[in-house]
């Protein structure tokens, strides 16, 4: 009887698989998902500082060979990823609170659209100091250093061709971050075009808290120091969380 060996794998194969795991990898991140991590407060509580996120980059697009499932059409509290439109280079992301065509306004911090209350359950109110701006938008009463100059302009051009109301525009969005006191959003630099929605933020696939400078771990010696504040700063319970 003989007795084969199997011999192991050159290193030409092992480079073979390794590349197409890559190709692959690659494929995702460009076309299906990809990640993101939540930087500012503006969306507390629904994600918080430190969350890491897979955006669904293929939720809005049309239907094609990459996106074979029906084209979905952006509603009113659907969360997006988009460009910002002042600086395409950055990305942010906020919920969807009115339409193209919708019109409109905020009266002590509640939101109304089309002149009727509107069902909006994700928004916090955190105490801060009173702004006639940011409370009751849009107010021409009072300007904020924050608010885009262009953006100023426009919303001045807006409201008198359309009787004293916002109306978003045709291919635009308006968005706000749910912390509403805590958010550079719509009301400080305008619509978000149709074109610059990156997706929709499928899930939080990681979560690291903020280190505060008293945290005793961050004493502990170096190699035990980084696994411990690691094992600390983890919030375990937000991983696989779905966003909504």
């Amino acid at each position: 009887m003989t007795i084969t060996y199997r011999h192991p794998p050159g290193i030409l194969p092992s480079l073979q698989s390794l590349l197409y795991i890559l190709i692959v990898a690659m494929f995702i991140f460009t076309f299906i998902v990809e990640p993101s991590r939540i930087p500012s407060a503006s969306m507390e509580p629904t994600l918080l500082v430190g969350d890491s996120l897979l955006v669904d980059k293929q939720a809005f697009s049309a239907p094609g060979i990459l996106n074979p499932l029906p084209h979905t059409a952006i509603a009113r509290g659907d969360i997006i990823v988009f460009h910002f439109p002042v600086d395409t280079n950055r990305r942010l992301i906020k919920r969807v609170v009115a339409l193209p065509g919708d019109r409109i306004r905020l009266h002590a911090n509640r939101l109304y659209i089309n002149n009727v209350l509107a069902d909006d359950p994700y928004a916090v109110y955190q105490p801060a100091m009173p702004d006639r701006f940011r409370d009751d938008f849009p107010s021409l009463e009072r300007t904020n250093p924050s608010i885009n100059a262009h953006w100023w302009i426009q919303m001045r051009r807006l409201l008198a061709a359309n009787g004293g109301q916002l109306v978003v525009p045709p291919g635009h969005y308006f968005v706000l971050g749910d912390n509403r006191n805590d958010s550079e959003d719509s009301r400080y630099w305008g619509f978000v075009p149709q074109a610059n929605i990156v997706g929709r933020p499928l899930l939080i696939y990681f979560s690291l808290r903020q280190p505060q400078l008293q945290d005793p771990t961050l004493s502990a010696p170096p190699a035990q120091g980084i696994l411990t504040t690691l094992a600390h700063l983890s919030r375990w319970d937000r991983i696989g969380h779905i966003i909504h």
